[in-house]
């Protein structure tokens, strides 16, 4: 514990120097480039405390770890049931300059290990990587990273649009089919998207593939 409050201490330190260099408004500023190695130096360092808070307490839960990371590292996923409609758009891009970033995107860090693709919050990311305004720090966005499987991304995916109420019932349903070729068992599908055997269903009917479950019965766990 000593030690973990040491490099703390060292790590804010190191943080505290880079950003007393300059003004701190110019820490901020949309007209600076990304290449500038004190903004680079800062950036890992504050990436760095992310890691050990979480390293420390590892209980906590991901929201306690956000990082900053570079807009072009990151990338849409092919799976996303999400669409927005132009006046949520318009919303949302007021929201973010009215109030910022107030929730980071979640994102899924890929076996490259320095690229992402977005879990949720595509439409934001989207917004601000077009609109430089929004850039706090140019060329970044506040991020959760998760490392996870593209089935368990795909469902967590799901499960975040679900809780919000925006999925599209049909992009769902052509989710459950690609996790059936995964070779997820519908009990896997139904736990994971918080289903029940009706649902998974008719996430088939409405696809028109019935031989993906054809053979399936689900377990009486589920009755």
């Amino acid at each position: 514990m000593d030690k973990t409050i040491e490099k703390t201490k060292q790590l804010f330190r190191a943080l505290s120097q880079s950003t007393q260099r300059r003004p701190k408004k110019a820490i901020f500023d949309n007209n600076e480039t990304t290449s500038s190695t004190d903004t680079l130096g800062w950036i890992s360092t504050y990436n760095q405390l992310t890691d050990l808070v979480l390293k420390q307490f590892p209980l906590l839960p991901p929201i306690c770890s956000i990082k900053l990371l570079p807009l072009n590292k990151i990338s849409a996923n092919d799976y996303n049931p999400n669409k927005m409609a132009k006046p949520e758009g318009k919303l949302l891009l007021h929201s973010l300059e009215q109030d910022g970033l107030t929730l980071p995107i979640l994102v899924n860090l890929q076996s490259h290990h320095d690229l992402y693709t977005i879990i949720d919050g595509f439409h934001r990311y989207e917004l601000i990587k077009k609109h430089s305004h929004l850039q706090t720090v140019k060329g970044y966005i506040p991020a959760i990273v998760l490392s996870k499987s593209k089935g368990e991304a795909m469902s967590s995916s799901i499960r975040h649009n679900i809780a919000r109420g925006v999925h599209q019932v049909e992009l769902t349903a052509n989710m459950v089919i690609a996790l059936k070729q995964m070779n997820w068992s519908n009990e896997e599908i139904g736990r994971e998207l918080g289903m029940d055997k009706d649902e998974v269903l008719r996430m088939q009917q409405i696809t028109g593939l019935a031989d993906a479950f054809k053979d399936q019965d689900f377990s009486t766990a589920w009755e």
